[in-house]
């Protein structure tokens, strides 16, 4: 039989709110409306759904106090993790927040209302004390102190939710249970103890051992339960994480597991946030947890140690086992024996035994070269899904920037360009000439520094999102300032490599040569605001690479173009 909800009693509240449901989305429709973000989203949801349970709105000063100075509410239920709504002095003017209000809360992806907050109450925290009590110190390079004192605002409003509708998912849909829904699923395939394995990383040959090893021991079946609400900075998108563990389920003997998403978001408080982890399984109807070394750990702080010791969690969850009621399954971290071809936990490996292991840093050095990932490490189906989200250089997108003065040579280049990566194939090359862009993106911008910047922008914006997409993109606007080449190359950067190629052609060698006579008109007045005349033109501080048309042709400077890129690998050949 599934465990049975903390605090005794699933605090669904669809389910209770099911009768007014009609009248509240009226009543909702006329009430001031607070639009939550993507962090009070994931709260918000499973408080509504009773993923935290005994909690029935956002946390009240006292339970606030309470949580934050020894892990309990006000009605004594163990709880280790604050759950507040924090609005600044602005929406608390203009949606006349106050003690009795009620306020609609809705989504900030679709304007949906989710449900109704009865304000019971207004309250600033002590930040330095929060972080300190909750995460263990206020060192803002850990990422729950730094979204407390950077991100979150200086008021909480505490309040009694009362639920309206859903918020809406278009993934997994069938991997998305509610604790109740969850329940029911387990009742259904007739388990009777249920250990849960939290994760917000790929699992591979390690985890499944320890897994099956945790549910041996208990006679018991898994259930993984990743978070796919908000992770740390940097983790792998859930997308590709759900496909792992799809792929990884059928490698679990007889049924023994199953997969649900948890739509969480992290605050990665190790000890505390264990806690609140259990909880969470339990209200999910989990009878075991899972609680291995450096769990919900955010990795090192400021000098360079670990925010928290590799057994604090362990320790603090055994600390409160009893009372809540959830048992859990310690595990250490998992080492390969090569001459026995399994995985043992590393406590139980006698000293000498010849071990092998590949860090993270290792898997992405491999994926992102293309270096065998060994099966003894991870199982083919799942180094598949990995290599298909980390592509080798060559099957990636890239962007290469030129700014130059107007007649440098640029477009000769970028078409010069075009042509050589067309002959070479593997990839679509798109082109983003100044001119064209400026008649088909920009056409009724100006040449102001605010127009010229906004026009980078927009060039930045199509090429990231090409690149993105796997094409070779040309951009060869002017470009004249030194901001606003940065930002291009900060965006585009998030979607596949970005050069910089300073055509450094002399000014004087440009209007020379200009057989349009645009500079003349320049310089006669006719144009105003052109770059080299009466514009400045920044020069580069930090290119990738600097060319000049007076001092060599076309071919060279393209030829030095695909060198470069060749030593990157994003080339099969040059």
């Amino acid at each position: 039989m599934a465990n049975s909800p903390h605090g005794g009693v699933l605090k669904d509240l669809f389910a209770r709110d099911l009768p007014r449901h009609a009248e509240l989305s009226i009543e909702s429709e006329r009430l001031p409306a607070l639009v939550l973000s993507e962090r009070h989203l994931c709260d918000l949801e499973l408080i509504l759904n009773g993923g935290f349970s005994p909690l029935q709105g956002f946390m009240s000063q006292e339970d606030y106090n309470g949580v934050v100075e020894n892990n309990r509410l006000v009605d004594g239920n163990l709880f280790s993790m604050p759950i507040t709504l924090d609005v600044d002095e602005t929406q608390i003017k203009e949606l006349g927040i106050k003690p009795g209000a009620r306020i609609t809360l809705r989504d900030s992806r679709d304007d949906r209302n989710l449900a109704i907050l009865t304000v019971k109450d207004l309250y600033r925290p002590d930040k330095i004390r929060e972080a300190v009590q909750v995460f263990g110190s206020d060192d803002d390079t850990h990422p729950g102190v730094k979204h407390l004192f950077t991100v979150a605002r200086d008021t909480y409003v505490g309040g009694e939710l009362e639920a309206i509708n859903r918020l809406e998912h278009y993934d997994f849909l069938d991997l998305r249970f509610t604790p109740t829904e969850l329940r029911a699923h387990f009742n259904k395939l007739g388990w009777q103890k249920v250990v849960a394995f939290q994760t917000r990383n790929p699992m591979h040959r390690a985890h499944r051992e320890l897994t099956v090893r945790a549910a041996r021991s208990q006679q018991a079946n898994v259930l993984i339960h990743p978070v796919v609400g908000l992770t740390k900075p940097g983790d792998i998108d859930h997308f590709t994480r759900v496909r792992v563990y799809k792929a990884l389920l059928a490698r679990y003997p007889n049924s023994m597991a199953a997969l649900a998403l948890l739509p969480l978001a992290m605050r990665m408080g190790g000890p505390r946030e264990a806690l609140w982890h259990a909880v969470i399984r339990k209200n999910h109807g989990a009878t075991h947890f899972i609680v291995g070394r450096d769990h919900a750990g955010p990795g090192k702080n400021k000098d360079g140690k670990d925010h928290y010791g590799p057994y604090e969690a362990q320790e603090l969850v055994k600390r409160y086992q009893d009372e809540l009621g959830i048992k859990m399954v310690e595990f250490q971290e998992m080492i390969y024996i090569p001459d026995k071809d399994e995985y043992m936990p590393a406590d139980e490996i006698p000293n000498g035994t010849r071990t092998m292991n590949i860090s993270g840093t290792e898997l992405r050095n491999r994926l992102r070269t293309g270096k065998e990932i060994p099966a003894w490490f991870s199982y083919p189906e799942v180094v598949e899904v990995l290599r298909e989200q980390n592509p080798l250089p060559r099957e990636k997108g890239f962007t290469v920037f030129m700014t130059g003065y107007q007649n440098c040579g640029k477009d000769q280049i970028a078409r010069a360009l075009q042509t050589t990566l067309n002959q070479g194939g593997g990839r679509p090359v798109s082109m983003l000439v100044g001119e064209t862009v400026r008649h088909e993106l920009s056409s009724e911008l100006g040449f102001s520094r605010q127009d010229r910047d906004l026009n980078i922008s927009r060039i930045a914006f199509v090429a990231s999102e090409l690149t993105k997409a796997g094409a070779a993109v040309i951009a060869a606007p002017i470009a004249p300032f030194e901001d606003a080449r940065r930002q291009a190359r900060q965006l585009i950067e998030k979607s596949g490599p970005f050069f910089l190629i300073h055509v450094a052609t002399p000014l004087e060698y440009c209007e020379k040569t200009d057989r349009r006579g645009i500079y003349k008109k320049a310089r006669a007045g006719e144009i105003k605001g052109f770059t080299g005349v009466d514009d400045p033109y920044e020069e580069p501080s930090k290119p990738d690479l600097v060319v000049d048309l007076e001092k060599q042709n076309v071919r060279s400077i393209v030829h030095e173009i695909i060198l470069l890129l060749e030593s990157n690998g994003l080339l099969d050949r040059v």
